[in-house]
Protein backbone atom coordinates (compact mmCIF):
# COMPACT_ATOMS: atom_id res chain seq x y z
CA UNK A 1 0.00 0.00 0.00
CA UNK A 2 1.46 3.37 -1.04
CA UNK A 3 1.98 6.20 1.44
CA UNK A 4 -0.64 8.90 1.37
CA UNK A 5 0.41 12.23 -0.11
CA UNK A 6 -0.31 15.64 1.33
CA UNK A 7 -2.78 17.96 -0.38
CA UNK A 8 -1.70 21.58 -0.68
CA UNK A 9 -3.51 24.76 -1.69
CA UNK A 10 -1.44 27.03 -3.91
CA UNK A 11 -4.08 29.57 -4.95
CA UNK A 12 -7.48 30.68 -3.69
CA UNK A 13 -9.82 33.36 -4.96
CA UNK A 14 -13.45 34.29 -5.06
CA UNK A 15 -15.88 36.70 -6.60
CA UNK A 16 -17.44 39.46 -4.55
CA UNK A 17 -20.77 38.30 -3.14
CA UNK A 18 -23.85 39.94 -4.64
CA UNK A 19 -27.28 40.24 -3.10
CA UNK A 20 -30.10 38.13 -4.49
CA UNK A 21 -32.39 38.50 -6.28
CA UNK A 22 -31.68 42.06 -7.46
CA UNK A 23 -28.00 42.58 -6.75
CA UNK A 24 -24.91 43.12 -8.85
CA UNK A 25 -24.84 39.55 -10.23
CA UNK A 26 -28.59 39.14 -10.73
CA UNK A 27 -28.08 38.93 -14.50
CA UNK A 28 -24.75 37.06 -14.41
CA UNK A 29 -25.05 33.37 -15.11
CA UNK A 30 -23.46 31.14 -12.43
CA UNK A 31 -21.47 29.19 -15.04
CA UNK A 32 -20.07 32.44 -16.42
CA UNK A 33 -19.21 33.65 -12.91
CA UNK A 34 -17.51 30.33 -12.21
CA UNK A 35 -15.51 30.62 -15.43
CA UNK A 36 -14.26 34.09 -14.48
CA UNK A 37 -13.19 32.88 -11.04
CA UNK A 38 -11.36 29.89 -12.54
CA UNK A 39 -9.45 32.19 -14.89
CA UNK A 40 -8.59 34.43 -11.93
CA UNK A 41 -7.44 31.40 -9.94
CA UNK A 42 -5.03 30.25 -12.64
CA UNK A 43 -3.60 33.77 -12.90
CA UNK A 44 -2.31 33.18 -9.35
CA UNK A 45 -0.31 30.17 -10.59
CA UNK A 46 1.31 31.49 -13.81
CA UNK A 47 3.83 28.65 -14.00
CA UNK A 48 1.15 25.97 -14.21
CA UNK A 49 0.26 24.51 -17.60
CA UNK A 50 -3.57 24.26 -17.60
CA UNK A 51 -3.20 20.88 -19.33
CA UNK A 52 -1.86 19.54 -16.01
CA UNK A 53 -5.25 20.07 -14.34
CA UNK A 54 -6.98 16.71 -14.08
CA UNK A 55 -10.40 17.58 -12.74
CA UNK A 56 -12.66 20.46 -11.72
CA UNK A 57 -14.88 19.62 -8.74
CA UNK A 58 -17.55 22.24 -8.13
CA UNK A 59 -20.11 22.55 -5.35
CA UNK A 60 -23.62 23.75 -6.18
CA UNK A 61 -26.58 23.37 -3.83
CA UNK A 62 -29.36 23.67 -6.42
CA UNK A 63 -27.83 22.28 -9.65
CA UNK A 64 -30.76 23.18 -11.90
CA UNK A 65 -31.52 25.72 -14.62
CA UNK A 66 -28.52 27.89 -15.53
CA UNK A 67 -26.38 26.02 -12.99
CA UNK A 68 -27.50 22.58 -14.08
CA UNK A 69 -26.14 20.41 -16.90
CA UNK A 70 -22.98 19.69 -14.83
CA UNK A 71 -21.99 23.30 -14.19
CA UNK A 72 -18.47 22.18 -13.26
CA UNK A 73 -17.68 20.93 -16.74
CA UNK A 74 -19.42 23.87 -18.39
CA UNK A 75 -17.54 26.36 -16.21
CA UNK A 76 -14.21 24.70 -16.98
CA UNK A 77 -14.85 24.86 -20.71
CA UNK A 78 -16.09 28.46 -20.57
CA UNK A 79 -12.91 29.35 -18.67
CA UNK A 80 -10.90 28.16 -21.64
CA UNK A 81 -9.38 25.12 -19.95
CA UNK A 82 -8.24 22.30 -22.24
CA UNK A 83 -10.95 19.79 -23.11
CA UNK A 84 -8.87 17.20 -21.23
CA UNK A 85 -9.90 18.85 -17.92
CA UNK A 86 -12.90 16.92 -16.58
CA UNK A 87 -15.62 18.30 -14.34
CA UNK A 88 -18.08 17.06 -11.74
CA UNK A 89 -20.75 18.91 -9.77
CA UNK A 90 -21.18 18.10 -6.06
CA UNK A 91 -24.27 18.76 -3.95
CA UNK A 92 -24.15 18.72 -0.17
CA UNK A 93 -26.30 21.83 0.11
CA UNK A 94 -24.46 24.50 2.11
CA UNK A 95 -21.34 22.33 2.47
CA UNK A 96 -21.05 21.66 -1.28
CA UNK A 97 -18.02 23.92 -1.75
CA UNK A 98 -16.18 22.50 1.27
CA UNK A 99 -17.01 18.96 0.14
CA UNK A 100 -15.53 19.77 -3.28
CA UNK A 101 -12.26 20.76 -1.58
CA UNK A 102 -12.26 17.58 0.53
CA UNK A 103 -12.91 15.41 -2.52
CA UNK A 104 -10.07 17.08 -4.41
CA UNK A 105 -7.74 16.57 -1.44
CA UNK A 106 -8.75 12.90 -1.16
CA UNK A 107 -7.93 12.17 -4.81
CA UNK A 108 -4.56 13.83 -4.41
CA UNK A 109 -3.79 12.03 -1.14
CA UNK A 110 -4.31 8.59 -2.65
CA UNK A 111 -2.26 9.43 -5.73
CA UNK A 112 -5.06 9.50 -8.29
CA UNK A 113 -4.35 13.11 -9.27
CA UNK A 114 -1.81 15.88 -8.80
CA UNK A 115 -3.66 19.06 -9.76
CA UNK A 116 -7.40 19.71 -9.20
CA UNK A 117 -9.57 22.80 -9.11
CA UNK A 118 -12.05 22.75 -6.21
CA UNK A 119 -14.75 25.39 -6.42
CA UNK A 120 -18.33 26.41 -5.78
CA UNK A 121 -20.88 28.53 -7.61
CA UNK A 122 -24.46 29.55 -6.89
CA UNK A 123 -26.97 32.05 -8.22
CA UNK A 124 -29.85 32.47 -5.83
CA UNK A 125 -31.11 35.21 -8.16
CA UNK A 126 -31.58 32.82 -11.06
CA UNK A 127 -32.44 29.54 -9.29
CA UNK A 128 -35.03 29.47 -6.46
CA UNK A 129 -33.78 28.27 -3.10
CA UNK A 130 -36.09 25.23 -3.24
CA UNK A 131 -35.34 24.48 -6.88
CA UNK A 132 -37.52 24.69 -9.96
CA UNK A 133 -39.78 21.68 -9.51
CA UNK A 134 -39.33 20.47 -5.95
CA UNK A 135 -41.08 17.25 -4.98
CA UNK A 136 -41.05 15.61 -1.55
CA UNK A 137 -41.51 11.89 -1.07
CA UNK A 138 -44.94 11.14 0.50
CA UNK A 139 -43.05 9.05 3.08
CA UNK A 140 -41.74 12.27 4.62
CA UNK A 141 -45.25 13.21 5.70
CA UNK A 142 -46.28 9.65 6.61
CA UNK A 143 -43.84 9.39 9.52
CA UNK A 144 -43.41 12.00 12.26
CA UNK A 145 -39.66 11.42 12.50
CA UNK A 146 -39.26 12.49 8.87
CA UNK A 147 -41.24 15.73 9.03
CA UNK A 148 -38.13 17.76 9.76
CA UNK A 149 -36.91 17.06 6.22
CA UNK A 150 -39.69 19.29 4.90
CA UNK A 151 -39.09 22.11 7.37
CA UNK A 152 -37.92 25.37 5.88
CA UNK A 153 -34.48 26.40 7.09
CA UNK A 154 -35.99 29.26 9.09
CA UNK A 155 -38.17 26.88 11.07
CA UNK A 156 -35.15 24.75 11.95
CA UNK A 157 -33.45 27.91 13.25
CA UNK A 158 -36.50 28.60 15.41
CA UNK A 159 -36.25 25.06 16.78
CA UNK A 160 -32.58 25.62 17.67
CA UNK A 161 -33.27 29.03 19.23
CA UNK A 162 -35.98 27.52 21.44
CA UNK A 163 -34.10 24.38 22.42
CA UNK A 164 -30.79 26.13 23.16
CA UNK A 165 -32.41 29.22 24.72
CA UNK A 166 -30.91 31.74 22.28
CA UNK A 167 -32.72 35.04 22.83
CA UNK A 168 -33.83 37.50 20.19
CA UNK A 169 -31.59 40.12 21.78
CA UNK A 170 -28.53 37.90 21.51
CA UNK A 171 -29.33 37.04 17.90
CA UNK A 172 -29.64 40.69 16.93
CA UNK A 173 -26.42 41.60 18.75
CA UNK A 174 -24.62 38.80 16.92
CA UNK A 175 -25.99 40.05 13.59
CA UNK A 176 -24.84 43.60 14.30
CA UNK A 177 -21.34 42.36 15.13
CA UNK A 178 -21.23 40.46 11.82
CA UNK A 179 -21.92 43.68 9.91
CA UNK A 180 -19.48 45.72 12.01
CA UNK A 181 -16.68 43.23 11.45
CA UNK A 182 -17.36 42.95 7.73
CA UNK A 183 -17.41 46.72 7.29
CA UNK A 184 -14.16 47.09 9.24
CA UNK A 185 -12.56 44.38 7.08
CA UNK A 186 -13.67 46.15 3.91
CA UNK A 187 -12.27 49.47 5.12
CA UNK A 188 -8.91 47.93 6.00
CA UNK A 189 -8.63 45.97 2.73
CA UNK A 190 -8.58 42.55 4.39
CA UNK A 191 -10.52 40.98 1.52
CA UNK A 192 -8.23 42.33 -1.20
CA UNK A 193 -6.06 39.19 -1.41
CA UNK A 194 -9.01 36.88 -1.96
CA UNK A 195 -11.52 38.90 -4.02
CA UNK A 196 -11.26 38.87 -7.79
CA UNK A 197 -12.79 42.05 -9.25
CA UNK A 198 -15.53 41.04 -11.67
CA UNK A 199 -16.65 43.11 -14.64
CA UNK A 200 -20.40 42.99 -15.07
CA UNK A 201 -21.83 43.77 -18.49
CA UNK A 202 -25.53 44.59 -18.77
CA UNK A 203 -27.09 44.83 -22.23
CA UNK A 204 -30.61 46.22 -22.61
CA UNK A 205 -32.70 47.12 -25.68
CA UNK A 206 -32.75 50.84 -26.46
CA UNK A 207 -34.52 51.79 -29.72
CA UNK A 208 -33.25 55.34 -29.35
CA UNK A 209 -29.75 54.17 -30.21
CA UNK A 210 -30.79 53.28 -33.75
CA UNK A 211 -29.84 50.44 -36.05
CA UNK A 212 -26.16 51.43 -36.30
CA UNK A 213 -25.71 50.71 -32.60
CA UNK A 214 -27.81 47.58 -32.85
CA UNK A 215 -30.48 49.07 -30.64
CA UNK A 216 -28.63 47.76 -27.59
CA UNK A 217 -27.27 49.84 -24.74
CA UNK A 218 -24.29 48.34 -22.95
CA UNK A 219 -23.38 49.23 -19.39
CA UNK A 220 -20.19 48.01 -17.71
CA UNK A 221 -19.11 48.13 -14.10
CA UNK A 222 -16.42 46.43 -12.05
CA UNK A 223 -17.52 44.88 -8.76
CA UNK A 224 -14.78 44.74 -6.12
CA UNK A 225 -16.58 44.46 -2.77
CA UNK A 226 -19.21 42.24 -1.21
CA UNK A 227 -22.60 43.88 -1.50
CA UNK A 228 -24.16 42.73 1.77
CA UNK A 229 -22.55 44.65 4.66
CA UNK A 230 -24.74 47.56 5.77
CA UNK A 231 -23.34 50.62 7.47
CA UNK A 232 -26.84 51.69 8.56
CA UNK A 233 -27.48 48.52 10.58
CA UNK A 234 -28.17 49.11 14.28
CA UNK A 235 -29.68 47.28 17.22
CA UNK A 236 -32.69 49.56 16.97
CA UNK A 237 -33.24 48.73 13.30
CA UNK A 238 -32.73 45.00 13.87
CA UNK A 239 -35.10 44.93 16.84
CA UNK A 240 -37.90 46.44 14.78
CA UNK A 241 -37.91 43.58 12.26
CA UNK A 242 -40.73 41.08 12.54
CA UNK A 243 -40.12 37.32 12.86
CA UNK A 244 -39.78 35.89 9.38
CA UNK A 245 -40.68 32.23 9.93
CA UNK A 246 -42.89 31.88 13.01
CA UNK A 247 -45.48 34.34 14.33
CA UNK A 248 -43.99 34.38 17.82
CA UNK A 249 -40.47 33.51 16.78
CA UNK A 250 -37.14 35.27 17.15
CA UNK A 251 -35.52 34.59 13.76
CA UNK A 252 -35.77 37.57 11.41
CA UNK A 253 -34.38 38.59 8.04
CA UNK A 254 -31.87 40.71 9.95
CA UNK A 255 -30.35 37.89 12.01
CA UNK A 256 -30.36 35.35 9.17
CA UNK A 257 -27.89 34.90 6.31
CA UNK A 258 -28.54 36.84 3.13
CA UNK A 259 -29.58 35.19 -0.12
CA UNK A 260 -26.66 35.74 -2.45
CA UNK A 261 -24.82 35.09 -5.70
CA UNK A 262 -21.14 34.20 -5.88
CA UNK A 263 -18.35 31.79 -6.74
CA UNK A 264 -15.01 30.75 -5.28
CA UNK A 265 -12.18 28.41 -6.27
CA UNK A 266 -9.00 26.86 -4.89
CA UNK A 267 -6.14 25.10 -6.65
CA UNK A 268 -5.32 21.86 -4.80
CA UNK A 269 -2.10 20.02 -5.66
CA UNK A 270 0.27 17.27 -4.55
CA UNK A 271 3.87 17.69 -3.37
CA UNK A 272 4.96 16.26 -6.71
CA UNK A 273 3.06 19.03 -8.49
CA UNK A 274 4.73 21.65 -6.30
CA UNK A 275 8.14 20.52 -7.53
CA UNK A 276 7.15 19.87 -11.13
CA UNK A 277 5.46 23.22 -11.69
CA UNK A 278 7.42 25.41 -9.28
CA UNK A 279 4.39 26.20 -7.13
CA UNK A 280 4.43 27.63 -3.60
CA UNK A 281 1.84 26.31 -1.12
CA UNK A 282 -0.15 28.74 1.00
CA UNK A 283 -1.96 26.06 3.01
CA UNK A 284 -2.35 22.34 3.57
CA UNK A 285 -5.74 20.67 3.73
CA UNK A 286 -5.57 18.69 6.95
CA UNK A 287 -8.87 16.94 7.62
CA UNK A 288 -12.59 16.84 6.82
CA UNK A 289 -15.60 15.44 8.69
CA UNK A 290 -19.34 15.41 8.18
CA UNK A 291 -21.96 14.19 10.67
CA UNK A 292 -25.74 13.92 10.68
CA UNK A 293 -28.20 15.42 13.17
CA UNK A 294 -32.03 15.49 13.28
CA UNK A 295 -33.27 17.50 10.27
CA UNK A 296 -35.47 19.75 12.41
CA UNK A 297 -32.39 21.08 14.25
CA UNK A 298 -30.03 21.07 11.28
CA UNK A 299 -28.32 24.25 12.49
CA UNK A 300 -26.61 22.44 15.36
CA UNK A 301 -24.71 20.21 12.91
CA UNK A 302 -21.25 21.74 13.51
CA UNK A 303 -21.49 20.66 17.15
CA UNK A 304 -21.03 17.09 15.92
CA UNK A 305 -18.66 17.69 13.00
CA UNK A 306 -16.13 19.86 14.84
CA UNK A 307 -15.09 17.30 17.51
CA UNK A 308 -14.86 14.64 14.80
CA UNK A 309 -12.59 16.66 12.50
CA UNK A 310 -10.37 17.61 15.44
CA UNK A 311 -9.99 13.96 16.48
CA UNK A 312 -9.08 12.97 12.95
CA UNK A 313 -6.45 15.69 12.76
CA UNK A 314 -5.04 15.01 16.22
CA UNK A 315 -5.66 18.63 17.15
CA UNK A 316 -7.73 20.59 19.68
CA UNK A 317 -9.73 23.79 19.63
CA UNK A 318 -6.72 25.40 21.29
CA UNK A 319 -4.73 24.86 18.09
CA UNK A 320 -7.21 26.85 16.03
CA UNK A 321 -6.31 30.48 15.40
CA UNK A 322 -9.26 31.25 13.11
CA UNK A 323 -12.70 29.65 12.77
CA UNK A 324 -15.05 30.36 9.89
CA UNK A 325 -18.47 29.28 11.21
CA UNK A 326 -21.03 29.90 8.49
CA UNK A 327 -23.75 32.13 9.88
CA UNK A 328 -26.80 30.50 8.35
CA UNK A 329 -28.69 32.02 11.29
CA UNK A 330 -27.49 33.83 14.38
CA UNK A 331 -29.51 31.35 16.47
CA UNK A 332 -27.61 28.31 15.26
CA UNK A 333 -24.21 30.00 15.22
CA UNK A 334 -24.63 31.10 18.84
CA UNK A 335 -25.88 27.65 19.88
CA UNK A 336 -22.79 26.01 18.36
CA UNK A 337 -20.41 28.59 19.88
CA UNK A 338 -21.90 28.05 23.33
CA UNK A 339 -22.17 24.26 23.13
CA UNK A 340 -18.51 23.82 22.12
CA UNK A 341 -17.06 26.76 24.02
CA UNK A 342 -15.66 28.42 20.89
CA UNK A 343 -13.79 31.67 21.38
CA UNK A 344 -16.04 34.40 19.87
CA UNK A 345 -12.98 36.53 19.11
CA UNK A 346 -11.63 34.05 16.56
CA UNK A 347 -15.01 33.08 15.09
CA UNK A 348 -15.66 35.00 11.86
CA UNK A 349 -13.21 37.84 12.60
CA UNK A 350 -14.11 39.49 9.27
CA UNK A 351 -17.85 38.99 9.65
CA UNK A 352 -19.98 36.15 8.38
CA UNK A 353 -22.89 35.26 6.15
CA UNK A 354 -25.36 37.52 7.96
CA UNK A 355 -23.39 40.48 6.63
CA UNK A 356 -21.42 39.07 3.72
CA UNK A 357 -24.02 36.71 2.25
CA UNK A 358 -24.43 32.97 1.76
CA UNK A 359 -24.52 31.76 -1.85
CA UNK A 360 -25.26 28.20 -0.67
CA UNK A 361 -23.06 25.74 -2.59
CA UNK A 362 -20.38 28.38 -3.22
CA UNK A 363 -19.99 29.39 0.42
CA UNK A 364 -17.55 26.62 1.35
CA UNK A 365 -15.11 27.62 -1.39
CA UNK A 366 -15.60 31.35 -0.70
CA UNK A 367 -15.00 31.06 3.03
CA UNK A 368 -12.05 28.71 2.45
CA UNK A 369 -10.44 31.48 0.40
CA UNK A 370 -11.07 33.88 3.29
CA UNK A 371 -9.57 31.41 5.76
CA UNK A 372 -6.35 30.48 3.94
CA UNK A 373 -5.52 34.09 3.12
CA UNK A 374 -6.39 35.13 6.68
CA UNK A 375 -4.09 32.49 8.18
CA UNK A 376 -1.24 33.66 5.95
CA UNK A 377 -1.82 37.35 6.59
CA UNK A 378 -2.01 36.99 10.39
CA UNK A 379 0.62 34.22 10.58
CA UNK A 380 -1.70 31.75 12.30
CA UNK A 381 -0.97 28.03 12.12
CA UNK A 382 -4.38 26.34 11.90
CA UNK A 383 -7.88 27.35 10.95
CA UNK A 384 -11.25 25.64 10.65
CA UNK A 385 -14.19 26.07 8.29
CA UNK A 386 -17.52 24.66 9.45
CA UNK A 387 -21.20 24.94 8.62
CA UNK A 388 -24.61 23.45 9.20
CA UNK A 389 -26.24 21.69 6.26
CA UNK A 390 -29.83 21.27 5.15
CA UNK A 391 -31.71 18.06 6.08
CA UNK A 392 -29.58 17.78 9.22
CA UNK A 393 -25.82 17.66 8.78
CA UNK A 394 -22.71 19.46 9.92
CA UNK A 395 -19.42 19.67 8.05
CA UNK A 396 -15.96 20.86 9.10
CA UNK A 397 -12.56 21.12 7.49
CA UNK A 398 -9.15 22.06 8.93
CA UNK A 399 -6.46 24.01 7.07
CA UNK A 400 -2.82 24.61 8.04
CA UNK A 401 -0.81 27.64 6.97
CA UNK A 402 2.35 26.81 5.05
Amino acid sequence: MSTLQQAYIVAATRSPIGKAPRGVFAHTRPDDLLAKVIRGLLAQAPGLDPAAIEDCIVGCAIPEGPQGFNVARIGALLAGLPVSVAGVTVNRFCASGLTAIAMAADRIRVGEADVIIAAGTESMSQVPVMGVNTSFSPEIFARDENLGIAYGMGLTAEQVAERWKVSREDQDAFALRSHERALAAQRSGEFSDEILPIEVVRRTPDPALGADAGGIQERRRTVELDEGPRADTSIQALSRLRPAFAARGSVTAGNSSQMSDGAGALLVVSERALKTHGLQPIARFVSFAVKGVPPEIMGIGPREAIPQVLRQAGLSLGNMGWIELNEAFAAQALAVIRELGLDPEIVNPLGGAIALGHPLGATGAIRAATLVHGLRRRKLDYGMLTMCVGTGMGAAGIFQRM
